[in-house]
């Protein structure tokens, strides 16, 4: 056996795998770095979590800050830069409805009027945004709080009503919806008693014509003001003053309603009588305003102490006895034409059509052409209209001499009402007083006798009498001298 040669072979072979060993062990260092990145991971240096605190948040967090701290004007500066450095932030629609809220809070005339300029422009921009109801609800509320007494201009109470409406219809399904709805009932009652103290100011004056044509726009605009049922009333009985035969169906109108739709009203026994006085039928009460009637009543709440005391110093408008249910009016009612005003526009109409109907609407077109000029040889309108109504009384005799019928507005119901009858009627017993007070003053009355002191009464002609005394033939003997006067000079 060669022990060389088999020593040989198996040193190569060893050789070999010392060789295999050493260069597995240079393979597995080289891959140590990159297992210990699979299965150990390294922390990175700056992580972008959650929890980072990004610049558009950072910003916006810092000016809710200095919002809540007073500090209106950094924190409007501080939204303004989020807004124009990140124009795709999703903090941009909040950073414009802070901004507003920011003029809100800090109040006044000029405050709260920038911010009602940036709420419309919040709505305008983001309408789909649950916000959105709250930034109109917040309109509302400016104007509501800025309210003055029902006694006052009204200007607010009006634009507070359209803004509150505006909250319902554009925003039903928001939670801002039914405390729009009892606003809108409370800015309705302030703005019933405004109009209500204008047409009881009239009602008082005698102004019978203006005060029941503003005491029934009253009922009929806010049906659910707490005195409606006291207007329709007063109305009712300024017709009967004026003429009961000629207004006696508006004046059975506003009675009925009375019984029917406030069969709880002070007034309702008052307006019995007058109908049947009127011998007109009496109504049943209707249920619903019954029972809104019942309602309100049990959820009265009197004006505490401080809520008065807050009303006397800003000078809101009492609403206490606002409606508490019921839909409020929805529509506006155009008001109606006092009886005291002739209404020619129906003469006209009825002398052209023989109808008692007219138009008051205005029409606005460009003349063109011959028909431009017109304003320039046509007749004045008053003189047209004035022949129109003689041709329509010259008319009103058929071919054979007999008188026609009249339409309506072609009777002559005797004079229009007046609204100073009150004040005629005064100054015509005025007038008679001082008649006869002068009469009496030019009557001729006896000369009272002299007393004899001082003056000597002056001898009537013989054979004529003095006035006032009966006529005689003895002459008037003169005075005793002890009577005349003395004429020596005093004693020196």
């Amino acid at each position: 056996m060669n022990y060389r040669r088999e020593w040989g072979v198996r040193g190569e072979w060893r050789m070999r795998a010392l060789t295999m060993m050493l260069t597995a062990g240079f393979a597995a260092g080289a891959c140590l770095p990159l297992e210990a990145g699979i299965f150990h991971k390294k922390k990175y240096e700056n992580p972008i979590t959650k929890d980072t605190q990004q610049p558009d948040k950072v910003l916006f967090d810092k000016a809710v800050n200095d919002i809540e701290h007073g500090r209106y004007e950094i924190a409007r500066i501080t939204l303004n830069t989020l807004i124009n450095t990140y124009d795709s932030s999703e903090f941009l629609a909040k950073a414009k409805l802070a901004i507003a809220d920011s003029w809100y809070r800090e109040g006044g005339s000029n405050g709260l009027a920038q911010a009602e300029a940036e709420y419309k422009d919040f709505i305008l921009f983001y309408p789909q945004m649950q916000e959105s109801a709250e930034a109109q609800n917040r309109i509302c509320m400016i104007h509501y709080n800025q309210m003055t007494k029902a006694d006052r201009d009204d200007t607010e109470a009006v634009r507070a009503e359209y803004e509150c409406k505006q909250v319902i219809e554009q925003f039903p399904n928001s939670k801002y919806a039914p405390q729009a709805k009892q606003t809108v009932r409370n800015i309705q009652e302030a703005l019933g008693e405004h109009e209500f103290r204008v047409g009881n100011f009239y009602f008082d004056r005698g102004a019978n014509p203006a005060a029941a044509n503003r005491l029934d726009y009253v009922a009929a605009q806010y049906p659910l003001y707490s005195k409606a049922d006291i207007a329709l009333f007063e109305s009712g009985e300024a017709y009967m003053r004026m003429d009961a035969k000629r207004f006696r169906q508006r004046a059975i109108d506003d009675f009925t309603t009375v019984v029917r739709d406030y069969p709880l009203s002070p007034k309702v026994e008052e307006a019995k009588k007058y109908l049947n006085q009127l011998e007109a039928p009496i109504p049943e009460p209707s249920p619903d305003a019954l029972a809104r009637m019942k309602y309100n009543q049990e959820n009265y709440k009197k004006t505490g102490l401080l809520a008065s005391a807050k009303d006397f110093v800003f000078g809101g408008p009492d609403v206490s006895h606002a409606s508490k249910g019921g839909d409020y009016a929805k529509e506006i009612v155009k008001p109606g034409i006092p009886v005291s005003v002739p209404v020619q526009a129906e003469v006209a109409s009825a002398a052209g059509t023989g109808s008692g109907g007219g138009s008051n609407d205005v029409q606005i077109q460009q003349l063109n052409g011959e028909a431009a000029n017109k304003l320039d040889t046509a007749k004045d309108a008053r003189t047209t209209l004035a022949s129109q109504e003689s041709g329509a009384a010259a008319n009103a005799t058929t071919a054979n001499g007999a008188a026609a019928t009249p339409t309506p507005t072609q009777q002559v119901q005797g004079p229009l009402p007046s609204n100073h009858a009150k004040d005629l009627k005064k100054q015509q017993e005025e007038y008679m007083k001082r008649v006869k007070k002068n009469a009496k003053k030019k009557k001729p009355t006896a000369e009272p006798a002299s007393s004899g002191k001082g003056t000597q009464a002056q001898p009537a002609p013989t054979g004529q009498p003095t006035q006032g005394q009966p006529a005689s033939t003895t002459p008037t003997q003169p005075a005793p001298a002890a009577q005349q006067p003395s004429t020596a000079s005093p004693q020196q």
